[in-house]
């Protein structure tokens, strides 16, 4: 018979131990450790247990867990410490035999159910450890969504960043501490925000209202959101090259040749679990990709100053590659010579010698060889023409 989990994450929300359940009950009082952040720990009674402060920033907790390890140990977490929770760290970190978890009522259930709203049609954000610019690729007009923040204080800078992307008429319900005897519920304007006081812990909810730009959701997002210097794969080549990727769950991406970063930016709008890698030769074309992520809240993409196939070396393999620049012969017989079979790979060329490049390889290695031309309306004397623009030739193939 195993032996029971000596670890156990028991979510606590603002009413304390008077807010929990039977069975949560008995784990704290069987307790001989207590681990949370202080103000968990001031809502429950001292048991005669032993109790630590969770350390910032929340890693260095860990080491400290660990060393408690055959003793009953309980750490407090907020709500339920499965959602944007400390829940999922602990799991990763310890084995599925070593911790149970006891999860309390959610804090956006709670606010979903002050504010008369289906959960099931409101997204949800943790910020309280992330980036505002998280919310930048789903603001529309008519979003409703609850967003946890770090404290007081980041509720104007909220209202801040809502005005500065153009969504200046969004409505906020503030909600502090809910749950528990200080619950606190106003409604007000952005304006109304930035002048107002608020206490930790709260979130938000949003009705997005304003004529700030909404992001379209199908791939080829608009080229004038991401900052460039010109080199850029334009927005009708994006969504063909975002098409041949062919994202899926959990996949990393290697962006070679990253230019705006836009191809890899757009890779990790498709799904939160994605993850990507843009190298990039150019220092300052490295700089524009990390701000064109910071900006677009993609803060899942890795940014490698360097020349392919030598900047390639230690870095996680990728489930899928992108060429968009510095094809050659080298980088090609590296990338075959080391990725697993399996791999997927889009290459994109639009100079001749890159081109037979890619028709040699499409004969040695088969796969799918595409060629894209296109053609804007532009003036032509008093009257339009058609102006093209250079063909691309995009190979696509599984190694």
């Amino acid at each position: 018979m195993s032996e029971a989990p000596w670890l156990t994450v028991l979510g606590l929300g603002e009413d304390g131990f008077d807010g929990l359940s039977p069975a949560s009950r008995q784990v704290l009082d069987r307790a001989e450790v207590i681990m949370g952040p202080p103000r968990h720990l001031s809502l429950i009674p001292d048991n005669g247990a032993k109790r630590f402060e969770w350390p910032v920033p929340f890693s260095d907790g860990l080491p400290l867990l660990q060393q408690q390890r055959g003793r009953a140990t309980v750490v407090l977490a907020s709500g339920d410490p499965f959602w944007f929770g400390a829940g999922s760290v602990i799991a990763r970190n310890f084995a599925a035999g070593e911790w149970t978890a006891l999860p309390g009522q959610s804090t956006f259930s709670l606010a979903a159910a002050r504010l008369g709203w289906p959960l099931e049609n409101t997204q949800t954000f943790g910020l309280h450890a992330a980036p505002l610019t998280r919310l930048r690729p789903h603001l529309s007009e008519g979003l409703r969504s609850i967003v946890l923040l770090r404290d007081g204080p980041a509720v104007a800078e909220l209202a801040t960043y809502l005005t500065e992307t153009g969504f200046a008429d969004t409505q906020l319900h503030v909600m502090e501490a809910l749950g528990g005897p200080r619950e606190r519920t106003r409604s007000m304007s952005l304006t109304e925000a930035l002048l107002g006081s608020f206490e930790h812990p709260v979130c938000v909810g949003l009705e997005v209202r304003g004529a700030g730009k909404a992001f379209p959701k199908a791939s080829g997002k608009p080229d004038e959101i991401f900052e460039t210097d010109g080199q850029i794969t334009k927005r009708p080549i994006r969504a063909l090259t975002l098409s041949a990727l062919a994202p899926q769950r959990d996949e990393h991406l290697w962006d070679i040749g990253g230019g705006t970063g836009s191809i890899s930016i757009e890779w990790l709008m498709c799904d939160p679990s994605l993850t990507a890698t843009s190298i990039e030769p150019r220092a300052e074309r490295a700089d524009r990709i990390r701000r064109n992520a910071d900006s677009l809240g993609q803060d899942r993409l890795q940014v490698v100053h360097g020349t392919a196939p030598d900047a390639l070396s230690g870095l996680p393999l990728p489930d899928v590659v992108f060429i968009g620049g510095g094809l050659s012969t080298e980088l090609m017989n590296w990338l075959q010579e080391t990725l697993p079979v399996g791999t997927r790979l889009v290459a994109n060329s639009v100079t001749l010698e890159s081109e037979a490049l890619l028709a040699t390889w499409h004969e040695k290695l088969g796969g799918d060889l595409l060629r894209i031309e296109l053609a804007h309306s532009a003036p032509l004397g008093p009257r339009r023409g058609w102006k093209s623009a250079y063909p691309v030739v995009q190979w696509s193939v599984t190694l």
